[in-house]
């Protein structure tokens, strides 16, 4: 029961990137039934198909490594990495390339966003962590999943509990609106924030804290 309680924190934090930044796509929807569509197809079937398949062996590279037949293995190991490609490209470039950008959009475009995040992620190195089943799952995923959830639990509790589903669009863009706050900064939801994450992250440091 720990560890599955422990594997299943990991795969949520796994997925709760593109959770909490879904609106870097949406935005591009047309409707908003072709959102609701595309993410009732897109993800959780997906995710349920490629979770089943990695059970018994989770590196992509060691199956690829059991097809013997040349011309099979050449083709998997092509739709491996224009997969992995199109994965991070969608989960882990769009959202911090506007982030980037959101910082200072006059010097900083979202192709020179693009290229901070590529750089970044390289000298984060963190392809170490696939050497580690323990480390990735239940060290990184864990921890940045008790940094997500408070975010996302703060989105949600202030749409549908304070805000009542109700936004006005308008003002989202507007200096000086009701959601400029106190210079740009919402200090309660700030205040919520922090004391979520650490309530969440002391596990991670100190053995007797952990779940």
């Amino acid at each position: 029961m720990k560890i599955f309680v422990l594997s299943l924190t990991g795969i949520v934090g796994f997925k709760a990137t593109v959770a909490s930044n879904i609106p870097d796509f949406t935005r591009y929807a047309k409707s908003q039934r072709a959102q609701m569509l595309g993410q009732a197809l897109g993800l959780p079937i997906a995710i349920t198909l490629y979770s089943f398949l990695g059970v018994a062996i989770w590196d992509a590279v060691v199956v690829l490594g059991q097809f013997h037949q040349s011309l099979l293995a050449s083709v998997a190991r092509v739709a491996l990495v224009v997969a992995t490609l199109n994965t991070n490209v969608a989960a882990n470039v769009v959202s911090p390339s506007n982030c980037f950008s959101n910082l200072n959009p006059k010097l900083i475009s979202f192709r020179a966003g693009g290229l901070i995040t590529g750089v970044a992620g390289i000298a984060m190195m963190l392809w170490k962590l696939l050497g580690d089943f323990s480390a990735c799952i239940l060290g990184w995923f864990e921890g940045y999943s008790g940094l997500l959830r408070p975010i996302a639990k703060g989105m949600i509790a202030d749409y549908f509990l304070i805000r009542n589903r109700k936004l006005s669009v308008p003002e989202l863009y507007q200096r000086g609106g009701q959601y400029q706050y106190s210079n740009g900064i919402n200090y309660r939801a700030m205040a919520a924030l922090n004391a979520d994450i650490v309530a969440a992250l002391p596990g991670l440091v100190v053995p007797s804290l952990r779940w």
